[in-house]
């Protein structure tokens, strides 16, 4: 009885070291199978007259703010034709209006 109380044993511990080896670390498979963070890159241009900050994401710019630095002129922002509005025909759409300059009149 003995003896086959310390086969059990082993073979329990043999089977509990590998089922734990057996375990990734933890973050490591999010990690691994996640999907990759999209590339981000804000650029500034600077000059005497004004700043401009774009903002790419993968490759497509989405924002693009020029601050003008003399008159005190507010900052404005130009409308791309990125997808982020709705660029389709109609009334209450922003057609025709990719490259145009609009200011943020209200802020919340």
């Amino acid at each position: 009885m003995n003896l086959l109380s310390s086969a059990l044993l082993v073979a329990a511990l043999a089977l509990s070291g590998a089922a734990s080896s057996a375990q990734p670390a933890p973050g490591s498979a999010a990690a691994g199978t996640g999907t990759p963070e999209p590339k981000v890159q804000q650029t500034v241009v600077e000059d005497d007259g004004a700043r401009i900050d774009e903002l790419k994401v993968r490759g497509h710019t989405q924002r693009i703010v020029v601050s003008p630095k003399r008159g005190g002129a507010a900052p404005y922002e130009i409308i791309t034709g990125d997808g982020s509005r709705d660029l389709g025909d109609g009334a209450n759409t922003t057609r025709g209006a990719a490259g145009k300059r609009v200011w943020n009149v209200l802020k919340f």
